[in-house]
């Protein structure tokens, strides 16, 4: 059914300014993003596609571009809204983490890995440099490709923790198979660089691996 011809206080945009946006449905939310539907399919009914096809928030926030162009209604124009829309979220996440310490807000810390590389289909390695306080001064992905202990070199990033003047790190790479469950390798790599940062008294405080919808804590596991 087309939206104009839904009763005026069901319609989302109207639901929304009424009762909050979390009175909407998924595909309602959606909906208000994409606008419009396409011929023969009403935006509600488009939304609901989208999710679908994606598996979902989850699934269509780690949609790279080509992913997107191959859904059916997605055009330049709604792909550029999504994508607005997704680091808009990065850049709220990342204030949030500059503001305040890192570990008065760990969730903040996941959701903010999740969205910056959780959705890239090649693996990176990537590190928040924070101050004295734990507060963030900069996230950068660092390495990428496939990460060993030979492909990631603990003193480059022991020489940008030095030009930050970083006094603790949050190490952080994703699994682009999807499973978030660290590896041995994982483990090595976490206490050689480790190591190599307490020469500079840099502090290693977790290291977060990114799968499909879940996020690994290195410090939550005990294995730092």
């Amino acid at each position: 059914m087309s939206i104009k011809k839904l009763p005026a206080a069901t319609r989302p945009r109207e639901k929304l300014l009424a009762q909050g946006a979390q009175a909407l449905a998924d595909e309602e939310l959606l909906a208000l993003l994409l606008r419009t539907g396409v011929k023969g399919q009403g935006v509600l009914d488009l939304a609901h596609a989208v999710l679908t096809q994606c598996g979902g928030w989850s699934g269509l926030l780690r949609a790279d571009a080509n992913a997107l162009s191959a859904i059916k209604g997605l055009g330049p124009a709604k792909r550029a809204e999504l994508g607005a829309v997704l680091e808009i979220a990065r850049r709220a996440l990342s204030q949030q983490l500059a503001a305040a310490p890192v570990f008065d807000q760990p969730t903040v810390a996941k959701q903010f890995v999740a969205l910056t590389i959780g959705a890239l289909g090649h693996e990176v390695f990537a590190v928040l440099f924070l101050d004295s306080q734990h507060r963030l001064l900069k996230h950068e992905e660092m390495f990428r490709g496939t990460l060993t202990h030979t492909s990631v070199y603990p003193r480059e990033v022991a020489r940008r923790a030095l030009e930050l003047n970083s006094a603790a790190v949050i190490l952080a790479h994703n699994h682009p198979s999807g499973a978030a469950e660290p590896s041995r390798a994982d483990e090595l790599l976490t206490h050689s660089l480790k190591s190599a940062l307490q020469l500079v008294d840099v502090r290693v405080l977790d290291h977060l691996v990114v799968g499909h919808g879940q996020v690994v804590s290195f410090a939550e596991r005990g294995l730092l």
